[in-house]
């Protein structure tokens, strides 16, 4: 078996456990084993990580934090090849794509390690005598529950934070990336500094653990990235026991193409933020919405780099888009467009690969003339290589469009006009709003959605409140009479 569950610093697999497969999506192979983990595996890695919170010095020492997030992040450096490897073996995403993660993850871990060690208060004289402190505590054990989609990122991006904060973690992998999450958290248990139980963790191909990790009265916080119906669910099941939750869901992003972008710069850059593992991630360029006065030409340069879209094996450097995560999914994209009806009009229709790449999950990517707003490409999460186009003949109505959706984690605004493109920035109800580009993402900078995007955020220093309690102590100096 390739992927053990961690727990209570020991890599073990489930007493019932027969294993469970991780398959390419590329080939359909199988890359590795991993232990689907029971009930029993889930409650020891709580128990584990309760009892480290507890009795060892991991919650009370900054610097030990932020040593071990130094090293953690200069093994994972040191290893981004071959972690890259599995990951676009497991994953099927470009090798660039896979190497661009590991880049990122690490940077991040830097960036945590730094803050670990810059958690302050205040203390304030109410009047003479009377003073009031207010401290900042780690919140306590804290679930982590990350996805498929960039699974060493979204894992980091609240690991880092919540270590820092001086929390304990139980991770719950997906299945999908099992063998890629094992690798990566193999990288921190060689660190000797790690007390025993700190970060625990395991896989499993059903949602049973996942349950009891939200359940369970010793889990103070619940950190979840992936769909919104998932995250409803976990809001609602975590009142029970007034746990604290850090959602990122879905999201449909809008691209907002005014008069005077450049579209010639703009497409290219907006089909590649539309491709990014394979439209598989919750800030993907999503809808086109694009000025009536440049509507053809957009259309037809936006179909053009489409159709010249490489689409093929993540290990090939000529490829730009890899498959879907597997057939489920590639055929939910082939079943939207097969839905599609007037007045809408598919311009680029996506196909499903044959010959050497039968094998796989693979589709080519799709435009979309989309005239009913209530089409699911515009109401629902699309999460894959569709791209939907829209017209709009003034500011005010591309503003309505825009914020036409349940959604709002992403969105971007493309004019030469840098004032006329913030102010239509500013009131786009989401969570971030690039202008002339779109999907970058920083460790220094917050991130998270509006409406039904989620809740909290991570990325920067608002990230650490997501992990830390703040605790108000009172005295005086003032002697009694």
């Amino acid at each position: 078996m390739d992927g053990f569950s961690w727990i209570a610093g020991e890599w073990r697999a489930s007493a019932a456990s027969k294993g469970a497969a991780s398959i390419n999506p590329a080939t359909g192979t199988i890359v590795g084993v991993f232990d689907d983990a029971d009930e029993a595996s889930v409650r020891a890695a709580i128990t584990a990580a309760s009892a480290a919170f507890y009795h060892c010095e991991w919650s009370s020492t900054p610097r030990l934090r932020a040593s071990v997030l130094l090293q953690f992040a200069e093994l994972l450096h040191g290893c981004r090849e071959q972690i890259a490897a599995l990951l676009t073996a497991e994953h099927g995403k470009p090798i660039g794509q896979s190497l661009v993660e590991v880049d990122l993850s690490v940077s991040e871990l830097r960036y945590y390690a730094g803050l670990a060690r810059n958690i302050f208060g205040r203390v304030i004289e109410l009047e003479s005598g009377l003073y009031s402190m207010i401290g900042k505590e780690p919140a306590g054990v804290t679930a982590i529950i990350v996805p498929w989609n960039a699974p060493i990122i979204l894992m980091i991006r609240s690991l880092a934070p919540a270590l820092a904060a001086g929390c304990t973690c139980v991770i719950k992998a997906a299945p999908q990336t099992a063998l890629t999450s094992a690798a990566v958290l193999r990288l921190l248990a060689q660190i000797p500094e790690l007390p025993t139980g700190v970060v625990n963790s395991f896989s499993e191909t059903g949602h049973e653990g996942a349950k009891i990790l939200v359940d369970a009265p010793e889990v103070r916080v619940v950190s979840y990235t992936g769909s919104t119906k998932v995250g409803k669910q976990i809001a609602v099941a975590a009142t029970l026991t007034m746990k604290r939750v850090n959602l990122e869901l879905g999201g449909s992003a809008p691209v907002v193409l005014l008069d005077d972008a450049d579209l010639q710069t703009a497409v290219p850059q907006i089909v590649r933020a539309a491709i990014f593992i394979t439209g598989q991630q919750c800030v993907a360029a999503s809808r086109l919405l694009v000025s009536h006065k440049r509507f053809e030409e957009a259309k037809a340069l936006f179909a053009k780099s489409l159709l010249d879209v490489v689409v093929g094996s993540g290990i090939d450097p000529a490829t730009q888009m890899g498959p879907m995560i597997d057939f489920v999914a590639r055929d939910r994209i082939l079943g939207l467009l097969n839905a599609v009806k007037e007045p809408d009009e598919i311009l680029v229709r996506g196909v499903a690969l044959g010959g050497a790449h039968a094998g796989g999950a693979f589709v080519t990517p799709s435009l979309v003339h989309v005239r009913d707003p209530q089409s699911p490409l515009i109401t629902e999460e699309i999460f894959g290589p569709i791209l939907t186009l829209q017209s709009f003949s003034t500011d005010d109505e591309a503003l309505e469009r825009a914020n036409a959706s349940r959604f709002g984690l992403a969105a971007s605004v493309w004019s030469a006009d840098l004032a006329r493109a913030q102010r239509l920035a500013r009131r786009i109800e989401a969570g971030t709003v690039w202008i002339n580009m779109h999907g970058a993402l920083h460790p220094e900078v917050e991130t998270g959605g509006y409406k039904e995007s989620g809740v909290g955020r991570l990325h920067g220093v608002d990230a650490m409140n997501e992990f830390l309690e703040s605790k108000h102590m009172a005295w005086t100096t003032k002697q009694r009479a």
